[in-house]
């Protein structure tokens, strides 16, 4: 690889790292060719874009996307050995993906060696559970309208049944007088 081509391998990875809040890195090496296309078609299904690059052009591109609100210090010593960097643009959804693909092939490949999620760094395959549990940002929403509606309804309820026993009394007081 010329000098140019790695310039131009680390522009496109620090622009690409700058506009993704969610990235993964992952080690795939030790699954077979067979395997690594049917994750990588996976991950293409669920819209996350997976690069195989050396670690020596990933870190130049994590040091140039550094701004002071975003740090990738903590990562670097994730990058030894075949790495994989995965783009999202769902925090959850590569460890979901990652959690099926391993049940399915009763193994415990691909690695995460590491996750960068919302300027929060995850080291370690231990954090798989972690991350597959985090609320996506719809998900938060959802819950939100849901909590925000709560009060809403029911006072709607209670206002509703207390206009009926009302009419009811009314009624009653009608017939008897």
């Amino acid at each position: 690889m010329t000098k140019a081509e790695k310039t131009t391998v680390i522009d496109e990875l620090k622009e690409k790292i700058s506009q993704s809040p969610f990235f993964y890195l992952a080690d795939s090496s030790a699954m077979t060719v067979e395997q690594v296309n049917t994750l990588r078609r996976r991950f293409f299904e669920k819209g996350i874009e997976m690069r195989v690059v050396k670690n020596t052009l990933t870190r130049k591109a994590l040091e140039g996307a550094a701004t002071d609100a975003t740090n990738f210090e903590g990562l670097y010593d994730a990058l030894k050995g075949p790495t994989a960097i995965l783009f999202t643009e769902v925090a959850n959804t590569p460890a979901k993906v990652i959690k099926e693909f391993r049940k399915e092939k009763d193994g415990d490949k691909p690695k995460i060696k590491a996750a960068y999620i919302d300027s929060a760094i995850y080291l370690g395959d231990d954090q798989l559970e972690k991350l597959a549990n985090l609320k996506s940002k719809e998900d938060l929403l959802g819950e939100l309208v849901t909590l925000l509606q709560s009060p809403m309804s029911n006072l709607m309820s209670q206002l509703g049944s207390g206009g009926q026993n009302v009419m009811g009394l009314l009624k009653a007081l009608e017939e008897r007088g």
